[in-house]
């Protein structure tokens, strides 16, 4: 590990996950509505996807990727309509009248919270600039594969704690009743968090 600057890459990848963005406010949402096993599996999709991108920026991948900007554009793109359908989707939710007790007939399947987490995520470019930065400063080039493995590794269970934490932080029971006596404000907040993240996707300069 000489050379690697673990602890920079470890504080700013804890500033990544730990801080509201779309990925909280989604497993935090989640979690709330359906329940601990929805909201854990939301949390690993997006564990999965903070994962790939991980890799991506380590290996170089990231690198080659920029250097074709059209799979950014498309990424971009994509991301930012993703963001923009989950921005709908509350605000929809927003605007029905409040429910007495949460539906868990109408939880999704687990495969689908998984899917839904792991879309987020590989559909935020962001995410692959921030570790394409990091591991930049913080990485020396000519970094042994096993190095970069075990960072790899340490980022990424770094990530896995505090995602899943989240998950079990919100599906507690008190979490589910002021989910419920809140449910349209809670909707509200993450329409406007999504819409506002789909646009500052969409107008970004990732070249």
């Amino acid at each position: 590990m000489d050379g690697v600057n673990l602890l920079l890459i470890m504080g700013a990848g804890l500033l990544a996950a730990a801080s509201p963005g779309p990925a909280t406010l989604t497993i935090a949402g989640t979690s709330m509505q359906h329940g601990r096993r929805t909201g854990l599996a939301l949390a690993l999709g997006i564990t999965a996807g903070s994962l790939t991108w991980s890799f991506a920026a380590a290996f170089g991948l990231g690198a080659i990727m920029l250097a074709n900007s059209w799979v950014f554009g498309v990424i971009r793109y994509v991301g930012a309509a993703y963001l923009l359908y989950l921005a709908v989707r509350s605000a929809r939710s927003a605007l029905r009248p409040g429910a007495t007790q949460l539906k868990t007939s109408s939880s999704p399947s687990l495969k689908t919270a998984f899917g839904k987490g792991l879309a987020l995520h590989l559909t935020n470019p962001k995410a692959v600039l921030f570790f394409g930065s990091v591991y930049a400063i913080a990485i020396p080039p000519g970094t042994a594969p096993t190095v970069l493995l075990t960072v790899i590794a340490v980022v990424s269970l770094q990530s896995a704690i505090i995602f899943h934490g989240y998950a079990l932080l919100f599906s507690s029971a008190s979490a589910a009743r002021i989910y419920l006596r809140l449910r349209r404000v809670f909707e509200t907040v993450f329409a406007a968090a999504f819409a506002t993240a789909s646009w500052q996707i969409f107008t970004a300069k990732l070249g």
